[in-house]
């Protein structure tokens, strides 16, 4: 099986999950859904960190459902919240763990299959332009972005202000996106599609600067 199809069905997982999110909870309803996350009390954001968490640091495992859902069930202040310190930690472990340990620990994580995307990403020349490794981050490769660039020479204190600008920016599409979707607000569904159509732009610009880089 080759990148391009594990990279297609990667995609449907993540719709099929998203789709499968938003079906539950339109079905169970999302009053009744909150009514019993509440009573989990701190385990329930704990779960959902921690789903986050693990799918950023495997990147295999698809996350943006996990987004869908915090902005579901805790709103979008409180769901941003959770998934920008879900995405803090987990890209900053990624980068530990790839300065650290090096090549061989990062395979571990992504496995072989998903090894040569880290290795073209860190040949992007990311350290000598601070804005198209900001702009990675935000694409939906961050993940593997985090491993790639923990690779390189690039200092830890540029990585994280380029990690914290693309959180900021990025973050909040999916879980506005959820929240939208659950509490039926337009406002916030407009601004999902915006921001929809804005990372669009950006992921486009990166990879054709990329492309001419390469």
């Amino acid at each position: 099986m080759n990148r391009k199809v594990l990279t297609i069905l990667r995609g449907i997982l993540i719709g099929l999950l998203i789709v499968g999110v938003v079906w539950l909870l339109q079905t169970i309803g999302i009053e009744q859904v909150r009514e019993q996350v509440d009573r989990f009390g701190i385990w329930a954001p704990v779960v959902v960190f921690g789903l986050r968490f693990t799918s950023v640091i495997v990147p295999v495992l698809p996350g943006t459902a996990y987004a869908v859902l915090a902005g579901g069930l805790f709103g979008f202040w409180q769901g941003l919240a959770l998934v920008a310190l879900a995405d803090l930690a987990s890209c900053t472990f990624n980068f530990w763990v790839a300065r650290r340990y090096g090549r061989g620990w990062v395979e571990r994580f992504v496995g072989e299959r998903f090894m040569e995307k880290v290795d073209r990403l860190g040949q992007q020349h990311l350290e000598r332009n601070f804005f198209l490794m900001m702009g990675f981050l935000m694409t939906g490769l961050f993940d593997f972005v985090a491993y790639a660039i923990g690779l390189t020479q690039i200092r830890w204190q540029s990585y994280l202000v380029a990690l914290l600008v693309s959180i900021a920016i990025a973050k909040p599409l999916w879980v506005a996106a959820g929240a939208g979707i659950f509490e039926g607000s337009r406002l916030l569904l407009g601004f999902a599609l915006l921001a929809a159509f804005g990372i669009g732009i950006v992921t486009a610009v990166v990879r054709r600067s990329a492309k001419q880089g390469g």
